[in-house]
């Protein structure tokens, strides 16, 4: 991957005058198995050098890449992180770009498609890191620093997103541990091959 940012927009994709962006919310688990499942949650954010709140990586996505290659691309310029992340984006939102905050013309409106990132490897040099800070937070800080209104929602639809897939595992050990015990209790009958159960959520890409 390059060490190098993207700059520009002579690629950049558009729909009905909307400029299309590109985002994820990195995170990691904590291991500490007495907290609740969304204090065993840090999600990653940055800041730039004359702000104090924070956002996630974000940016436009371009006419070369699909969505989630454009989206893992923003999170290493600017975040410095890799990882694996998920098929089905969290949602789409519409908004302004903060240079145009206070327009009302369509001029600088967005509409973004966030991701959920899963992070894996942590990066010492990357393309933004003289530009941004990055720091990770946990769920409740990150609602309280978030920029952006929209961005909150992002996150909300994010942690409705880890409490499903955590249920769907939890359901499917629980199918495991009972297979187990019924054939432990069985063992003198036949046995029957037993297709193999995913504890893993299958929407998620290794990029």
């Amino acid at each position: 991957m390059s060490v190098l940012a993207r700059t520009g927009r002579h690629k950049q994709r558009y729909q009905d005058h909307l400029r299309l962006v590109a985002g994820c919310i990195p995170y990691k688990r904590v291991e500490d198995k007495t907290c609740r499942a969304e204090e065993r949650l840090l999600v990653l954010m940055i800041s730039t050098p004359k702000r104090n709140d924070l956002v996630f990586p974000k940016g436009g996505w371009e006419d070369d890449e699909s969505l989630t290659e454009a989206a893992c691309r923003e999170a290493y310029e600017e975040a410095g992180v890799q990882g694996v992340i998920s098929e089905i984006p969290l949602g789409v939102w519409e908004f302004r770009s903060k240079s145009n905050e206070n327009s009302s013309s369509k001029v600088g409106c967005c509409k973004g498609y966030m991701f959920a990132l899963q992070v894996t490897q942590e990066l010492h040099q990357w393309p933004g890191l003289s530009n941004y800070n990055r720091i990770w937070v946990e769920i409740d800080k990150a609602f309280e620093v978030c920029r952006y209104e929209w961005m909150r929602d992002a996150l909300k639809s994010f942690m409705k997103s880890v409490s499903d897939t955590e249920t769907e595992v939890e359901h499917q050990m629980m199918l495991m541990s009972s297979t187990s015990s019924y054939l432990g209790n069985n063992s003198s009958c036949c046995p029957t091959p037993q297709s193999p159960i995913l504890t893993s959520s299958p929407n998620f890409l290794e990029l």
